[in-house]
């Protein structure tokens, strides 16, 4: 199965990389870092435990990209890694967007437009005719950048008790 293989825009491209690649992981850590602190702040006033963020990273493997029924891209500006974007087949027409992540240095340069997009021929690729994603009401960068693009918030498609809203979006052909 083919795969595109990248995407440009300016100074940005983006190509499918290994979970397990040293640019995959960096880029894994600082999502999950500030994913993870941003919950624990807004609950709790704290940043996320070390140990715990430790053990939740490493417990990540990301099978879930792998082939033949996954993609993790990554974003590259300059040649530099700077944002995610996870594609796994939930069925054999309905894939899920996950780790959509920009590195907050890089925001507001384009990567998130082209790693959605870039995403979503992945995912067609992959045989999805829709993509489903959840994320949290505190990321309200995320809702936003999901309803410009053409994704509507549906009901619950899981239980994920982090979870708070839910998007579909149908991919044309």
């Amino acid at each position: 199965m083919t795969r595109p293989t990248s995407g440009t825009r300016g100074p940005w491209s983006v190509a499918p990389e290994p979970f397990g690649s040293p640019a995959a992981r960096a880029l894994w850590r600082a999502y999950y870092t500030e994913v993870s602190d941003r919950w624990y702040l807004l609950r709790e006033g704290r940043t996320t435990d070390p140990q715990e963020l430790e053990r939740e990273v490493a417990a990540r493997t990301g099978g879930e990209f792998a082939p033949p029924t996954g993609v993790l891209l990554v974003a590259r500006h300059d040649g530099e890694p700077g944002g995610t974007a996870g594609v796994r087949m939930l069925d054999a027409t309905t894939g899920e967007l996950s780790r959509v992540f920009v590195r907050a240095d890089l925001r507001g340069k384009g990567a998130a437009p082209l790693l959605l997009a870039a995403a979503e021929a992945a995912a067609r690729v992959l045989g999805a005719r829709r993509l489903v994603l959840d994320t949290r009401s505190d990321l309200v960068e995320a809702r936003a950048l999901y309803a410009r693009h053409g994704y509507e918030e549906t009901a619950a498609h899981n239980d994920d008790v982090h979870a708070e809203h839910w998007f579909r979006k149908d991919l044309p052909a």
